[in-house]
């Protein structure tokens, strides 16, 4: 990515040369008298063969040469790649076939009844994302949870540029490694489904120059959009904090993310008490 905006047919080729490469042909039930293999993965024909197209077309894609595939050939090549649910959407977003009910731009604000509503689960803290990650709404906890959060101008508001660039997020996050890499994922993701949002290839661009891990993972293009789990946080006044986030989509806004933090213990839920009646 060093463009203001995606080259699909580009990045769709590396997309699917890098699954190509990561298969085991063993795995997939391919003949073993078949020759030496030089490089890692399946062979352009063998993938050919799985999707039941032409071997041409395949190093076409690969080559980047602007093919539009249709919806019937990026399903069967998703089955011959093996592409998970995250992967497979990446593929028809670069491929510009948009499955239904995911058209649409995305919100530009956040509606005036779902800031209300980020207000009202106080006191969990809670935020509003769009989908560059921008921080659209936020509740008092939140921005007391977050490290540097209320020293951001509001225009540079931004959950991703905070945990990479504001150096009191630096050991916040006591796996930061895997949060960055599922925020990379995300921010993937995202980019595919709106190629032409220059705001947010600019926002990639920063992240890239200005942080290596952020630009060693981007070059791994991974693909997921995770709703559930449970993150370590080391704040730096009310010590170690286990919780438990939920990701929801508002049906009217599904562009939109919002992001509530539960205690994961009664420990966890008693800092968080203390830290938000300071």
């Amino acid at each position: 990515m060093t463009t203001r905006t995606m080259d699909t047919a580009q990045e769709l080729a590396a997309f699917l040369r890098s699954r190509r490469e990561r298969l085991d042909p063993g795995r997939m039930g391919l003949p073993s008298h078949r020759r030496a293999r030089r490089t890692p993965g399946l062979r352009r024909e063998e993938v050919a063969e799985l999707a039941g197209v032409s071997t041409d077309y395949v190093v076409r894609l690969e080559q980047g040469r602007g093919l539009r595939p249709s919806a019937e050939v990026l399903g069967a090549l998703a089955r011959a790649l093996c592409l998970d649910a995250s992967e497979r959407d990446y593929l028809f977003d670069l491929a510009e076939r948009r499955r239904p009910g995911t058209t649409g731009g995305p919100a530009a604000s956040a509606a005036p009844s779902l800031a209300r509503l980020v207000g009202d689960l106080s006191p969990l803290p809670a935020m509003l994302l769009d989908h560059r990650y921008d921080i659209l709404a936020w509740n008092p906890e939140m921005a007391r949870l977050l490290p540097g959060f209320e020293a951001a101008p509001p225009s540079r508001l931004n959950a991703m540029r905070l945990c990479l660039l504001h150096p009191a997020m630096r050991d916040f996050y006591a796996d930061r490694e895997q949060v960055l890499r599922d925020g990379i994922a995300h921010l993937r993701a995202a980019w595919a489904a709106h190629p032409e949002d220059r705001e947010l290839s600019d926002l990639i661009a920063e992240f890239v120059t200005q942080d290596e891990d952020f630009a060693r993972s981007w070059t791994e293009r991974e693909v997921s959009v995770n709703g559930r789990g449970r993150k370590l946080l080391r704040h730096p006044v009310a010590g170690a904090i286990t919780v438990d986030f939920e990701v929801l989509l508002p049906l009217q806004d599904p562009g939109l993310r919002l992001l509530i933090y539960r205690a994961a213990d009664e420990e966890s839920r008693a800092s968080l008490d203390r830290l938000c009646a300071r």
